[in-house]
């Protein structure tokens, strides 16, 4: 183990969009998040920052944040992110959610059995994959020892 000192989990995420509009109508009005901040980016004065939350305070731990850049676009590869999740109680929520997201016109996934969680995955007006993912039954559930040793799912009989 090492002795770098404590850190308490993710603070929060900072994406970039190239339409802050677009990114505000869908916390809002498909997630049903809160819009907890509008400023600015203090490294980049005149830049869009604004923080989105399941919590109307946005409490550490719950916001995503946007930084507004124009007529940008990601590329895939070492240094980008693939996508992040959001938990959900239980499956029948995730199923909820489903179907709420196809009501708003986003396509979105099938649920998929990943063996530690169940899932969907969607992606927001610029593209950014998000999955939705049940909390069990946990990472950890097939380890006698967590993390001790390499687990191949697709040996284990995963089907993907």
């Amino acid at each position: 183990m090492s002795d770098a000192p404590p850190t308490t989990g993710l603070h929060h995420v900072t994406n970039i969009t190239n339409d802050m509009d677009a990114v505000v109508e869908f916390y809002e009005d498909v997630l049903g998040w809160h819009t907890v901040k509008r400023t600015q980016n203090y490294d980049d004065p005149g830049t869009k920052h604004y923080y989105f939350s399941p919590t109307p305070t946005g409490e550490p731990g719950t916001n995503v944040t946007y930084f507004e850049y124009e007529n940008t676009r990601g590329m895939p590869g070492p240094g980008a992110s693939h996508h992040f999740a959001f938990g959900v109680k239980d499956e029948e929520t995730l199923k909820e959610w489903r179907e709420h997201l196809k009501s708003h016109g986003v396509r979105v996934s099938d649920v998929k059995d990943r063996t530690y969680f169940k899932s969907i995955y969607f992606s927001d007006p610029d593209g950014l994959v998000f999955e939705l993912a049940t909390t069990g039954p946990g990472f950890t559930f097939d380890e006698d020892e967590p993390g001790s040793g390499e687990i191949d799912p697709f040996e284990k009989g995963y089907n993907n």
